[in-house]
């Protein structure tokens, strides 16, 4: 049952990769510093899956778990940004402008990322994809740490 829960954590975390691949290369849409930030803890729980399918036991599963849950940190921070909670990253933000010369607005300008964190650039069911996210990478966080439990349960009988 352990190595089931592996499977499913681990091919969860490669589907929303492959997801947002999809949304990016098929669909067009561009990801901003924080998505991106978003993929590696899905990328980290790839191989820890299989290294756990390989080597068994209780710990890397927990570390799946772990990267879900900072996943999840990251995908709430970006919520949190996109609903103007809080600041984002300086790279995330429009720059200000007040004060410069034209050529270092220019500079400026020439210089800044072309997808902002702070804009929702797709949504379903009043929710952003950071949002969404972060519901899966909690759900996974759970599948994970279920899979820490069978390990445990599993070696005492």
């Amino acid at each position: 049952m352990q190595r089931h829960l592996i499977l499913v954590a681990a091919g969860g975390s490669a589907a929303l990769l492959l997801a947002a691949l999809a949304f990016q290369y098929v669909g067009g849409l561009a990801p901003c510093p924080l998505c991106i930030w978003q993929r590696w803890p899905h990328a980290a729980a790839v191989p820890v899956g299989a290294l756990a399918l390989w080597a068994g036991g209780v710990l890397l599963p927990l570390l799946g778990a772990g990267a879900m849950l900072a996943g999840a940190g990251i995908a709430l921070y970006h919520s949190g940004v996109e609903q103007g909670w809080w600041d984002g990253p300086a790279a995330c933000a429009a720059p200000d402008i007040s004060g410069l010369t034209p050529e270092q607005l220019l500079a400026q300008i020439m210089a800044a990322p072309i997808v902002r964190c702070d804009e929702i650039p797709w949504e379903m069911f009043g929710l952003s994809m950071a949002a969404w996210n972060g519901i899966a990478s909690l759900a996974l966080a759970g599948v994970w740490l279920a899979a820490v439990w069978r390990g445990t349960v599993g070696r005492r009988a």
